[in-house]
């Protein structure tokens, strides 16, 4: 088969490789379709820590596609099944496992990041995601486009439920890419009364007004004076950094209003992680602060719900489709923030 491997910083090669064997209680998924998405783009420009020129690995933790085999002792799934798999996996025995949070179980096993991922042609799903419900049928209506980017919208979804959107909030998200876009309109379905989202990039932010005109969309980083038009001085209910500025988590806290909400979604680089905050203004104003980090296998399943109803629509976020060919030329796009999501098709 064909696969995505990466050896190094900005070393990622196209190369056939055997098709992974089965354990009897694994499954091998015919990939239809994967998206590259900030982690693979961040692994692509540093290197990931558990792969080298020895040890090369399988990018893609987006992904969905068609069972093509199963395990001997495999007996709720079925070859010819259309399916989307969350990538994240737990031990399944610590506490957090058993509270139904996989994705924040200390020995955490991703596709895509420690094990060979969905860049390629077939993937192997090991016995850990078949037995602990990563693997989700999808409706007739969701196409495997759609089923890939439901991994970052169920983590979207989780960073949503942190913060609590209320109808006629006030929210500005920091950050005109997919992840930013998906909480744009989350807001908006939550009833938002003003939903503003920040960004450098001019191509980016014209994407969000044609998307949805509802969106307020403000360019540059001091943005102080806007929100505070915006809000008839009384600021922000909510604020969502969707990107990997430390400076747009310090400054997120000045335009709260009494009682906000603030989610640092986006990681930092390691170089930067530390920063300094007025904590005065979350002492005298009551804000609350929350971060996130992946999906719970419950959340990954409601917004495939939310897919299949019809409540979001996310087909307009796939702006490339690529095939397995021509994988690095999408990530030249990604890497230029060109477009909002690139699609590689199997």
């Amino acid at each position: 088969m064909l696969a995505a491997r990466l050896y190094g910083p900005g070393d990622l090669r196209i190369e056939e490789v055997q098709i992974p064997s089965l354990g009897e209680n694994e499954i091998l998924l015919k990939v239809k379709a994967c998206a590259i998405c900030g982690t693979d783009l961040r692994f692509y420009k540093n290197g990931m820590y558990n792969s080298n020129h020895d040890e090369p690995r399988i990018l893609g933790h987006e992904f969905s596609g068609i069972i093509e085999e199963i395990g001997s002792s495999v007996h709720k799934f079925s070859c010819g099944m259309r399916v989307a798999v969350a990538p994240n996996m737990g031990c399944g025995l610590c506490d957090r496992c058993v509270g139904g949070n996989t994705h924040l179980c200390e020995d955490y096993r991703a596709l895509g990041v420690n094990l060979d991922g969905g860049m390629a042609e077939y993937v192997r799903i090991p016995e850990a995601a078949v037995t602990q419900g990563n693997i989700v049928l999808l409706d007739d209506g969701i196409t495997f486009e759609e089923a890939a980017i439901n991994e970052p919208f169920s983590c979207v979804y989780n960073g949503f439920s942190q913060c609590m959107v209320k109808p006629g909030d006030k929210v500005l998200i920091m950050g005109a890419g997919p992840i930013g876009l998906l909480h744009a309109k989350l807001a908006r379905l939550a009833g938002a009364s003003k939903v503003i989202i920040s960004d450098l990039s001019d191509e980016r932010l014209e994407m969000c007004n044609r998307i949805d005109k509802f969106f307020i969309t403000l360019k540059g980083v001091d943005i102080k004076d806007a929100v505070m038009i915006i809000t008839k001085g009384e600021g922000l209910n909510v604020c969502i950094t969707a990107n990997s500025s430390p400076d747009a988590q310090a400054a997120a806290l000045e335009l709260m209003a009494i009682g906000g909400r603030v989610n640092f979604f986006g990681g930092l680089p390691k170089s930067r992680e530390i920063v300094p905050l007025n904590t005065n203004l979350i002492h005298y104003r009551q804000l609350i602060l929350t971060g996130s980090t992946r999906a719970s296998l419950s959340q990954y399943r409601q917004t495939l719900r939310f897919l299949s109803e019809g409540i979001i629509s996310i087909k307009e976020f796939v702006t490339g489709r690529f095939s397995v060919h021509d994988v690095k030329e999408a990530f030249k796009l990604a890497v230029d923030t060109k477009g909002l999501k690139n699609v590689i098709e199997f």
